[in-house]
């Protein structure tokens, strides 16, 4: 069976994201889709607005055949790594293409860039690093490193100013970095624009304006047409219960959190760096809601998203000495997986690279502690009661 990978998360799955499931599939001819999805929080570094279980029904409604969890080290960094952690759980599920959407729309600039700064790696590096020491922040220094080597060839190049591209070249890097024997292939993004916050006219929206939209309390937007019906179903049925899941729900307990640890402590956290933990005890003493709060501590230096990153490991307590340990993934986390993908797995669970864990309780391992940790800190913004905890242990893989 011909298995073809992607990367999601799903916040939440719309229109555009059942086209790209289906190019994928058809492009590739591909038996079967495998969806590696980030977990309760994710690589922008806030909280999904529904929780991983409810996603990943919208997946296999949506087409996909299984659903592996990015874990919690990869899906909240930075786009290299979040990128490296993907690419080797598709890699280790034994897929034969790996497949992204991509403002670019073709895979010849992505090679050529790769290319590009293979060939001129250390004026690339130097550049970065000056860059960074005038106070650019780190998305901003690597488009600068690239400008300069890039500035006298005519060979069509990726353009990395766009976030689709840059994360299709992420990919890229480092699936060749692993060598792997994937083919890549990429699909051009149709509709709205990765930033836009405005519902278009026309049924492909942004993740961004559907989430402004079910957030806007006096909004009479109806989200429906921009939706498979599944998922608009998944939604109501998860707000019958619950609220949608922000930042601004999550800010008393971050607060509380940065005010009793303190700078010192702070300072051990993942990501944290270069006295910034200052400025979130300051700010977290003095804001009474999280826009208040990020308003307060953003710099040039720091774009917003790495803020966030960084409040996400304070929030679930993710030390730096932890995090850094897990190099790269150690398993296979099954969150769900259809008729087709089970079929799969029987076929290739001996050829697997990484174990397939589909029980929580059966391994023991530093990085599925730090999922089940944020899992259950994510639970306590959904309800702060006993009844959510422990959700882990007692979920089994969802079968469609």
């Amino acid at each position: 069976m011909i298995a073809t990978g992607i990367t999601v998360e799903y916040n939440p799955f719309h229109n555009g994201h059942l086209f790209h499931l289906r190019e994928a599939k058809s492009q590739t001819g591909a038996d079967v889709i495998i969806a590696v999805m980030s977990g309760q929080f994710l690589q922008r570094g806030e909280p999904a607005i529904v929780d991983k279980w409810t996603r990943t029904k919208m997946a296999l409604a949506g087409g996909a055949d299984v659903v592996i969890e990015l874990p919690y080290a990869f899906a909240t960094a930075h786009a290299t790594q979040f990128a490296k952690g993907a690419i080797q759980l598709l890699d280790a599920a034994g897929c034969s293409y790996f497949c992204f959407g991509s403002e670019q729309g073709s895979i010849a600039p992505f090679t050529s860039s790769l290319d590009l700064i293979s060939q001129h790696r250390q004026i690339y590096e130097q550049t970065i690093q000056q860059a960074m020491k005038e106070g650019l922040s780190y998305p901003n220094a690597l488009r600068k490193g690239y400008e300069i080597i890039s500035s006298d060839t005519s060979v069509e190049l990726a353009n990395l100013a766009e976030p689709n591209n840059i994360l299709g070249f992420q990919y890229m890097q480092a699936a060749r970095e692993i060598q792997s024997s994937m083919k890549p292939v990429t699909i051009e993004r149709t509709g709205t624009h990765y930033h836009d916050t405005e519902l278009p006219d026309h049924p492909i929206a942004s993740a961004t304006s559907i989430r402004k939209s079910i957030f806007s309390p006096d909004s009479d937007d109806d989200i429906h047409s921009f939706l498979p019906a599944a998922s608009f179903q998944l939604l109501n049925d998860w707000q019958e219960q619950f609220e949608f899941q922000s930042w601004d729900k999550f800010y008393p307990l971050l607060r509380y959190t940065i005010l009793r640890e303190g700078p010192g402590l702070l300072s051990e956290i993942a990501d944290i760096s270069e006295g910034i933990e200052f400025a979130f005890f300051k700010a977290a003493k003095e804001q009474p809601t999280f826009q208040s709060f990020m308003q307060a501590v953003k710099s040039k230096r720091y774009t917003w998203t790495r803020i966030q990153r960084m409040l996400v490991h304070i929030l679930t307590g993710c030390r730096a000495s932890t995090r850094d340990k897990i190099t790269e993934p150690a398993y296979l986390r099954l969150l769900g997986m259809s008729e087709a993908g089970r079929s799969y797995l029987q076929i290739a669970k001996k050829k697997l690279e990484l174990p397939l864990v589909s029980r929580a309780a059966s391994l023991s391992d530093p990085s599925l502690e730090l999922d089940i940790k944020s899992t259950d800190i994510y639970m306590c913004g959904v309800r702060p009661d006993a009844s959510l905890s422990g959700l882990d242990y007692r979920t089994p893989p969802i079968l469609l």
